[in-house]
């Protein structure tokens, strides 16, 4: 499964982005997607995740400021981010659990996109 990630940027304190994601490959169900974030010299961190039932969790650091969502049709996930902080600034990957075709079953995987760069100004 193959994950392609755009929308990072350079953007001022207190604006807006918006990441996308979308998942190719011989998927039968993605179970969870999520975003994922690494600032320089700090460990990745969970951002925000989203289910194949629409529910959602977040980052506290993040909370009523960015908002995960997904279409399971387009097997994509998006990440509205809005009053961005200079902490914000960090490479967003974003990550797909699911299953794939193959065998009596499928077989479960694990996909990471590419990351996009995301920079807020101060």
């Amino acid at each position: 499964v193959q994950l392609q990630a755009s929308g990072g940027g350079l953007v001022q304190a207190g604006g807006s982005l918006r990441l996308s994601c979308v998942a190719s490959g011989s998927i039968v169900s993605i179970n969870h997607m999520s975003w994922y974030r690494q600032a320089p010299g700090k460990q990745r961190e969970l951002v925000a995740s989203i289910t194949d039932g629409g529910s959602t969790s977040y980052a506290d650091s993040v909370v009523d400021r960015f908002t995960i969502s997904r279409d399971n049709a387009k097997n994509s996930v998006n990440l509205q981010m809005n009053r961005l902080k200079p902490e914000d600034t960090a490479v967003y990957y974003c990550n797909a659990h699911g299953t794939v075709a193959g065998g009596l079953f499928g077989a479960v995987f694990s996909s990471w996109g590419q990351g996009t760069l995301v920079t807020v100004s101060s």
